[in-house]
């Protein structure tokens, strides 16, 4: 129960401030083929101070290797209460992610940043791989990843 009550916590910060009303985004991750193990990716939301706002999707489902998606451990102290229920399997080289989610309104072209840390077996991590704003104008357009992803976008 403690950590259904985490996950409400945490979905109601993201989909829910100030009672606002929230619509379905898809967040879209084109991976390259970079020839390794399936990636591990954190997606998580800063406020415009930079701070931790809470966490939207975690592909990749052995905890052991979340200290190597280095932005999001160090924003949550690696505490997995913050993506329980939100988590799928890695995302193989080559392959798309799609993920669907409520997001507040709110969190639209009010300073918050979107962020995605990569992190592959045997291979470099990356974090802040993708650090894009939540912006209307922003929504559809794909941005080049720095390592592991080929590129990512948002629809709204």
């Amino acid at each position: 129960m403690k950590s259904f009550m985490a996950v409400l916590a945490v979905t109601t910060a993201l989909t829910i401030p100030s009672l606002a009303s929230a619509a379905q985004v898809t967040l879209t991750t084109k991976m390259r083929s970079y020839g390794g193990n399936g990636a591990y990716l954190a997606y998580y939301v800063t406020n415009a101070q930079g701070r931790y706002v809470g966490s939207l999707w975690m592909a990749g489902g052995k905890t052991r290797y979340y200290e190597h998606l280095s932005g999001w451990y160090r924003a949550t102290g690696g505490n997995t209460a913050e993506i329980n229920g939100i988590t799928g399997a890695s995302v193989g080289s080559g392959r798309t992610l799609k993920v669907t989610l409520d997001l507040a309104d709110t969190l639209f072209d009010a300073g918050y940043q979107l962020h995605i840390d990569a992190a592959v077996e045997d291979m470099r991590d990356s974090p802040n791989e993708i650090v894009v704003p939540l912006t209307s104008a922003g929504a559809g357009k794909a941005v080049s990843g720095s390592r592991y992803i080929a590129n990512f976008s948002f629809a709204r």
